[in-house]
């Protein structure tokens, strides 16, 4: 259900947050122009294709220069986006928030919004976007062409397209409500 909370937040809403912080709950939460959007940890399926496409599109990103990461921020500390996986180009400093990525992984998931992010990541010069979903067991590539998202066959950044990609990769068992 979501929920906003109007400012001042009470004080329990500070403590809610310094707890999640203090027990790392926080690590996918989200900022969508300064509203905070709690997402809860991934569940074991959603992990797990996490840790296959890390393994699968690694080196493919070494192969082309670039450096497969795990969950990272895109944007700034109030206003961000929080990944599955990017693939980003190599970088001297390591700040908290990334400005952009070359590519984002977004998984789909229980009331996933992973395509409501793309004009924030079209702002933010993310080349190429993609779409999992472990259920229907499809990968959508996307390119930012004139500063829109649309289908691409191939990445013009990794030697990959989504139908290679999607014959790769064990799917996760399909969900007991599918």
């Amino acid at each position: 259900m979501p929920t906003l909370v109007m400012d001042p937040p009470p004080a329990e809403f500070d403590a809610l947050i310094e707890r999640r912080e203090a027990l790392g709950l926080d690590h996918r939460d989200e900022v969508w122009q300064g509203v905070l959007h709690m997402n809860p940890p991934p569940n074991y399926r959603h992990e797990r294709l996490s840790n296959i496409l890390h393994r699968l599109l690694g080196p493919y990103a070494d192969a082309a220069g670039l450096e497969a990461v795990g969950t990272v921020g895109i944007g700034v500390k109030n206003d961000n986006r929080i990944p599955d996986l990017t693939l980003q180009r190599p970088q001297d400093a390591e700040p908290q928030w990334q400005h952009t990525a070359a590519l984002v992984i977004e998984i789909v998931s229980p009331k996933d919004k992973s395509r409501d992010k793309f004009d924030f990541y079209a702002a933010h010069d993310v080349d190429e976007v993609l779409i999992v979903d472990p259920e229907k067991r499809t990968v959508d590539w996307l390119g930012l062409t004139d500063g829109e998202y649309r289908s691409i066959e191939r990445s013009g950044l990794i030697d990959l397209g989504p139908s290679e990609l999607a014959n790769q990769i064990d799917w996760p068992q399909a969900s007991p409500s599918s």
